[in-house]
């Protein structure tokens, strides 16, 4: 779902193979929730390993995309919500919409003005609480997968050990 799609670019000093180098295989651990960076194709995946989740977790998949421009490599960083996790937040947005033209239309023909102040009302809730809890889980996630790349790109760190990620 576009509303949630994130994309943001980089460049830094180190190479390409390098930059690959450092990420691929490695791990980060995120809200005690592992990622893991796999190669594929020409582009890097970051994915999280949600298979032992019970709780409903709203997860992007981050791809990091390099190219060569001189002598930096412009790192392209594409966080997307997974299609499992898009149905939820698409119908609240929707269902949110519909309240509020429903609102609007009822106040415009000066009919049911509680009825309408009262959905307008419930559905800025709505929004608000839903705001704050992508802001909260789905993009506290991205944020810190992005901060992730960053770290391995910007820092020099010896073996295959995240500097994000404890001991």
């Amino acid at each position: 779902m576009f509303l949630f799609t994130r994309s943001h670019t980089y460049h830094f000093s180190v190479s390409e193979k390098e930059l690959k180098r450092r990420l691929i295989g490695d791990h980060v651990r995120i809200h005690n929730l592992d990622f893991e960076v796999l190669d594929r194709d020409r582009k890097l995946s970051i994915i999280p390993h949600a298979e032992q989740v019970e709780t409903i977790k709203t997860l992007p998949i981050t791809s990091v995309v390099f190219s060569e421009e001189g002598n930096k490599t412009k790192v392209v960083i594409t966080s997307r919500m997974r299609q499992l996790d898009s149905g939820g937040p698409f119908l609240l947005i929707l269902f949110c919409a519909f309240m509020i033209i429903t609102g609007i239309i009822l106040l415009k023909m000066n009919r049911e003005q509680i009825v309408a102040m009262t959905l307008l009302g419930i559905s800025a809730s709505l929004i608000t609480l839903f705001t704050i809890r992508m802001q909260t889980g789905y993009f506290d996630y991205v944020h810190k997968i992005r901060d992730f790349v960053k770290a391995h790109a910007e820092t020099q760190y010896v073996g295959n050990k995240s500097p994000l990620m404890p001991a």
